[in-house]
C-alpha cells in the first residue's frame, strides 16, 4: 500500500473529484478526513470507505473560513498525530457562459478570490504542522490556463483563478522545501463524468473536451484518483513545483 500509515485531508471531499481521490486514498492505506460544508455528501463517500475496508473521518469546515480550518487542522495533526497530505478541490463558484463586455465584476473574481484564499488557508493550515514534522505532500487541482484561442468559450475568471493559485503552487514550493514538503498540482484539461448528464451539454462539452486530446479521450475519475495517489507517495519523492499533466495530450509542456 503506497499510503500506509498516511493522513490525508481532502477539502471538498464529498465531491466528485475529492470523492475519487478520498477512495484512491483509502484503498491504499492512507486515513482520510473529508472536511467540507455539507455534512451528507461527505458521510456519502466515508461510507462508501468504510465499506471497503478503509478508514475515513468526516467534518463540517468552511475552507474559506479561517479559524474553521485552523481549527480542524490542529484537531488532525494531534489527534492523527501528523498531516501528511492536504488536497483542496472545493468549488470556486466560478459563472461561466457570459461573455465578459456583460459580466458583473463580482461575478468575474468570485472564482479568483474563492480559490486563491481558500487554497491560501488551507495550505498554510496544513504547512505550519508539515513543517514541524519535515514532511508532507500539499495537492492543488486544475494546473495553468489554457494559452490557446479561448473563442467561443466564456469562462468569466476560471482560468485566471488557476493561473492565480499556479503562481502561489511555485512560492509555496520554494518556500516550503526546507521543511521537506512538497507542493503539487494535479491538471486534466476536464473530466467529463463530472458534468451533470441532465444538463444537455454532456456530449457537446465531452466532445470538446476528448476533441482536443492526442489519446482520443479524457482522464477519469479514477485516472485522477491513481495519480494523485502517487503524487502523495514516496515514489514521488522528486516530484515539487511542478505540475502533473493527466490532460492526455490536450497540453504540451
Amino acid at each position: 500500500m503506497l499510503l500506509k500509515g498516511k493522513n490525508a485531508i481532502i477539502y471538498g471531499g464529498g465531491g466528485s473529484v475529492g470523492g475519487a481521490v478520498a477512495r484512491a486514498f483509502a484503498r491504499e492505506g492512507a486515513r482520510v478526513f473529508l472536511a467540507g460544508r455539507t455534512r451528507a455528501t461527505l458521510e456519502t463517500v466515508a461510507d462508501q470507505i468504510r465499506a471497503a475496508g478503509g478508514a475515513a473521518e468526516t467534518a463540517e469546515v468552511d475552507a474559506l473560513d479561517e479559524r474553521s480550518v485552523d481549527k480542524h487542522a490542529a484537531a488532525v495533526a494531534t489527534g492523527a498525530g501528523s498531516i501528511d497530505v492536504s488536497l483542496n478541490v472545493i468549488s470556486d463558484g466560478d459563472v461561466q457562459g457570459t461573455p465578459m463586455i456583460d459580466m458583473p465584476l463580482e461575478d468575474y473574481l468570485r472564482p479568483v478570490t474563492t480559490s486563491v484564499s481558500s487554497k491560501f488557508l488551507t495550505s498554510r493550515a496544513a504547512a505550519r504542522h508539515m513543517a514541524g514534522q519535515r514532511s508532507g505532500v500539499i495537492m492543488t487541482f486544475g494546473g495553468p490556463g489554457d494559452r490557446g484561442s479561448m473563442r467561443g468559450y466564456d469562462l468569466g475568471g476560471l482560468l485566471v483563478a488557476f493561473d492565480a493559485v499556479e503562481s502561489m503552487r511555485r512560492q509555496l514550493a520554494s518556500e516550503l522545501s526546507p521543511y521537506g514538503i512538497r507542493v503539487v498540482t494535479l491538471q486534466t484539461g476536464g473530466l467529463p463524468e463530472t458534468i451533470p448528464a441532465g444538463s444537455g451539454l454532456r456530449a457537446a462539452i465531452e466532445g470538446d473536451i476528448v476533441g482536443r486530446t492526442l489519446t482520443g479521450r479524457a482522464a477519469s475519475l479514477e485516472d485522477v484518483g491513481n495519480v494523485a495517489v502517487f503524487a502523495a507517495s514516496d515514489w514521488a519523492r522528486t516530484v515539487t513545483g511542478s505540475v502533473i499533466n493527466m490532460t492526455c495530450g490536450a497540453v504540451l509542456d
